[in-house]
């Protein structure tokens, strides 16, 4: 048996207890949020009087009647388009905890990429909500059907986030992410990247930051870095290409661009790693 297939076997026969890697997942997420909402506030004290132009005040969430919503507020990207939080509130409803914070970019004129973008956003954040409520309910039955109580179960929590981070930004440009996570017995966590040039009303792409020969440029990279992971015993969390590994990049491989302007590749967890490492990122030159 070789060292990598004992290293799997070993990391995957480690007992884990129930619910830890959606507490482990949500604390993570739930810190970004908290980083993310404590920077947004600073820049909103030293903005003095100015700040009360970049805020937009939200009522009455169609999601949840009585629960109140958070003033969105305004990050200013450059004079083509802002990016605002239309929806941002944290909210308890049937034992899922809510942390909500929903992106939207407004342009100067009815630009055809920021709708097509905004109404995606808005598609998978309903979609996404509406299913962990699906997901919450089947598992309370479950869990019924299968011996446990109800005052058992009054005890248990799901938690279910929304939020982005605008990764770099110019004039014209802007790059972010918006994560949707949901906590529970079978944790998740989606990412999914936005690289938009709002001058030009397109997507950019790893083409045009690196070039024509950008394929062979990520895959040399990414396999340098991934080739110094491995440590002096010969372990690594990625796993060999002949066993799901990584292969190559393609035109669906996400990516963001940094503040430096240079791409970072991102490949989902699990999808060349063991679950440990997390979702993973190439920085691909600069």
């Amino acid at each position: 048996m070789d060292e990598f297939r004992e290293a799997k076997e070993a990391y995957e026969a480690t007992p884990i207890p129930e619910e830890l890697s959606g507490r482990v997942w949500a604390g993570i997420c739930q810190g970004r949020v908290n980083r993310r909402r404590a920077r947004r506030r600073r820049v909103l004290r030293t903005a003095g009087s100015l700040a009360a132009c970049f805020v937009l005040l939200i009522g009455g969430l169609n999601l949840f009647p009585g629960f109140a919503s958070a003033a969105a507020e305004i990050p200013v990207l450059g004079g083509l388009f802002q990016v605002l939080t239309v929806r941002d509130y944290d909210a308890v409803q049937d034992q899922i905890n809510y942390h909500v914070s929903v992106p939207e970019i407004q342009t100067e004129g009815d630009d055809a990429l920021a709708q097509k973008v905004n109404a995606e956003i808005q598609e998978r954040v309903d979609a996404h909500l509406e299913e962990t409520k699906q997901l919450w309910e089947e598992y309370r039955e479950a869990y019924l059907a299968t011996g446990g109580t109800q005052e058992e179960w009054d005890q248990r929590q799901m938690d279910v986030i929304v939020d982005y981070e605008i990764k770099s930004q110019t004039d014209t440009t802007v790059s972010f992410v918006v994560n949707l996570f949901q906590g529970s017995f079978n944790a998740y966590n989606k990412l999914y990247f936005y690289n938009l040039n709002l001058a030009e009303d397109r997507d950019i792409t790893l083409a045009d930051l690196l070039g024509e020969d950008w394929v062979e440029i990520c895959n040399r990279a990414i396999q340098k870095q991934i080739d110094a992971s491995v440590d002096e015993n010969g372990f690594t969390y990625f796993f060999p290409p002949d066993k799901g590994g990584f292969t190559t990049v393609d035109e669906d491989t996400d990516f963001y661009i940094d503040v430096d302007g240079v791409p970072v590749v991102v490949f989902p967890q699990y999808e060349i790693a063991a679950g440990a490492a997390g979702a993973v990122e190439f920085r691909i030159g600069g």
